[in-house]
């Protein structure tokens, strides 16, 4: 397993207790005992376990009870019962009680290693899933929007969870309305400062005496019209995250003053003489080459280099073309919810069109044009003559673009084209599940859903 899980044992046997402990330690499980109910409730409470491995019988307090009370201290934990043949009602009880599953004595270690192998998933999608909340109370609707699984697509996301843990200042690139914004915004919520403050500064919309009073701050009468201290979005990021989107577009002073804040960790605000220090984690975007800037002498090179620390490109929708039903699907919902209406999917001249369009304004042309689409139907059913005009017929594919129907789905025989939202949803699960080998929660977890709606999604 990647990461070691902490795993409680709880049996008033001792020798029992001491063979788990010492073969689950084996199999790569970081291992803690606990001889009764009571110190079970105890340890949960103190420390954070990924799962307990609980025994029913015990004198001080019964499997049930401690369940009871770490459900209800932690509902979060999968706990597994442990139970004699001749005591399988304890086991409804506890599933009952809130277990996530029970085994019977003696064990089956080969059952007993699937079983915490299951649990161990469950909490992995558990982690997942709070992490997607954490995302979303961040503001960032890039669990929405960031959807796909073209190869393209997938190569970004893992880049995202490598470097998101770390400090690393990091250079987003890519074109206009790819979504860069909404990569930063995972990165911060995949971060050990997800909790801090996310402040995000468009470079490109002021002008350089404002940009530098709302990214330093500036002291009271610093400037006409300056009647009070401000504090800039540096400090407003402290303990937290900054994100400098167009950052090719900031002017060669502000590039100075942004390198000495970068090399220093310390600002000065507008007027004032004094450093402050500041603890933030730079991300910064842009659409430019900066390369090709800074060799034209219109970035500096010292600060390409200081923010050039890990380098990702957003890929543009031309690259990842197969992504287009999914993310069409993914906007009609949106909208459909939003304006109140009843929508059913693309026709299949709608889709096609979708497809063969070069999309130069990328995810953000697509997203306007389906609500565009929405917001003029009347009928169930997005037909050509919803979308706009420039996505006409005559638009040829961007060059080396597939045709209508190409795709990875082929293989499958899904033409999306000709299909509705349920049945591209059906066909991505079936398509995901294929290239996974088979294996239920690496499909889920590359469509990004929990395994329950990877099941329920397979039924359908």
């Amino acid at each position: 397993m990647d990461k070691k899980l902490k795993l409680l044992i709880v049996d008033d046997d001792n020798a029992h207790r001491t063979t788990l402990l010492t073969l689950l330690g084996e199999w790569g499980y970081l291992t803690r005992g606990a001889a009764d109910g009571e110190s079970a409730v105890a340890l949960c409470r103190e420390r954070s376990f990924d799962l307990v491995l609980m025994d029913v019988r015990m004198a001080a307090l019964s499997g049930i009870e401690a369940l009871k009370e770490i459900r209800a201290y932690n509902p979060a934990i999968p706990v597994i019962i442990m139970t004699a043949y001749s005591n399988v009602e304890n086991a409804v009880e506890a599933l009952k009680s809130g277990a996530y599953d029970y085994l019977t004595k003696p064990l089956d270690f080969d059952d007993l290693r699937l079983t915490l192998e299951r649990a161990a998933d469950h909490a992995r999608l558990r982690d997942e899933n709070h992490n997607l909340r954490q995302a979303l109370a961040q503001g960032a609707d890039a669990a929405g929007q960031i959807v796909g699984q073209s190869p393209a697509l997938r190569q970004l996301m893992e880049m995202v969870r490598a470097i998101a843990p770390s400090e690393a200042t990091v250079l987003v690139n890519g074109e206009s309305g790819t979504g860069k914004e909404l990569v930063a915004r995972l990165i911060h919520s995949g971060s050990g400062r997800a909790k801090g403050p996310y402040v995000a500064v468009n470079c490109a919309a002021l002008s350089e005496t404002l940009l530098e009073s709302e990214l330093f701050g500036h002291e009271k009468g610093a400037f006409t019209g300056a009647e009070k201290r401000r504090e800039g979005r540096f400090m407003a990021a402290d303990r937290g995250t900054i994100f400098l989107d167009e950052i090719g577009e900031m002017p060669p002073a502000m590039q100075a003053k942004l390198l000495r804040a970068l090399q220093e960790r310390e600002i000065q605000r507008v007027g004032g003489d004094r450093a402050i220090k500041v603890d933030v984690r730079i991300l910064a975007a842009t659409n430019r080459d900066l390369e090709a800037e800074v060799e034209a002498g219109r970035f500096r090179q010292d600060l390409y280099y200081r923010l050039n620390v890990v380098s990702l490109t957003v890929p543009s929708l031309r690259e990842r073309r197969e992504d287009i039903p999914l993310l069409a699907a993914h906007f009609l919902r949106k909208f459909a919810q939003k304006n109140g209406k009843a929508v059913k999917g693309f026709t299949p001249g709608a889709m096609d069109r979708l497809l063969k369009y070069a999309w130069p304004g990328n995810v953000r042309e697509l997203e306007n044009a389906v609500e565009r689409a929405v917001v003029l139907l009347m009928g169930e059913y997005v037909s050509e003559k919803e979308l706009p005009p420039s996505l006409g017929a005559g638009n040829a594919p961007a060059a080396g673009a597939p045709a209508a129907a190409a795709g990875p789905y082929n293989r499958l025989g899904a033409d999306f084209s000709h299909m509705t939202l349920e049945e591209i949803e059906r066909a991505v699960v079936r398509e995901t599940l294929e290239n996974a080998g088979g294996n239920k929660s690496e499909a889920a977890r590359r469509l990004g859903i929990t395994r329950k709606t990877l099941l329920s999604k397979m039924q359908d």
